[in-house]
């Protein structure tokens, strides 16, 4: 009698301990189930939110005064002298007397030609625009958007430059291009005060 009662008495807290381990791990498991989805969106939403597009992106310095986070810190004139791709368009903005414009506007947009944007336009034209201030600054400025430009709104886009023209943008994806022509090599770049889109073409008034 006292040997079935031990048997019984054993069975009952072999099941007890079982049924603790069951919900133990039913509590576990939810946890992480519950962690696991929340995750992404909190990493994943800020980093859709600002990521830059394009395959010249690549070339930007990964840390430094010239890295995407530096130029964030910076105006876009001053976080342009810093982008070794914009060095050229520095050296214009310098000529045209537009940094100190371009560091105290609010909310712009800018369509940054690259090195290789001024590249492709015959050294004698380019230096004929370099020293020519009133052509320069007007060819500067079409380049400028009084407003910032998110990557959705170049799929069709119609914008009013600071120069008084119209720039038209198309595209879809991380594939968009500027009056037809320019492409951006490298989008969504944030400054302290505006938006820039690095194109591989140098825009001209008409």
């Amino acid at each position: 009698m006292q040997l079935k009662r031990i048997v019984l008495t054993v069975t009952a807290v072999t099941g007890l301990a079982a049924g603790l381990a069951a919900c133990g791990g039913s509590g576990d498991s939810g946890s992480s189930g519950a962690g696991a989805p929340a995750t992404p969106p909190m990493s994943s939403s800020p980093a859709a939110a600002e990521a830059q597009f394009g395959a010249a992106c690549g070339q930007v310095p990964a840390s430094g005064a010239g890295s995407f986070q530096g130029m964030a810190q910076a105006p876009v004139a001053t976080a342009a002298s810093s982008n070794p791709l914009l060095s050229t368009l520095v050296t214009a903005v310098q000529k045209a007397n537009l940094a100190d414009t371009l560091n105290s506007a609010q909310g712009i947009t800018v369509f940054a030609p690259d090195n290789d944007a001024f590249g492709k336009i015959p050294k004698a034209d380019l230096d004929q625009v370099l020293a020519n201030t009133d052509t320069l600054t007007k060819v500067l400025q079409y380049h400028v958007v009084p407003q910032k430009i998110t990557p959705a709104q170049l799929a069709s886009g119609d914008f009013t430059t600071l120069e008084g023209a119209s720039v038209k943008t198309s595209g879809s994806g991380d594939s968009f291009t500027v009056n037809g022509t320019a492409k951006v090599v490298c989008g969504n770049v944030q400054t302290a005060n505006a938006t820039v889109y690095i194109i591989d073409g140098v825009l001209m008034p008409s």
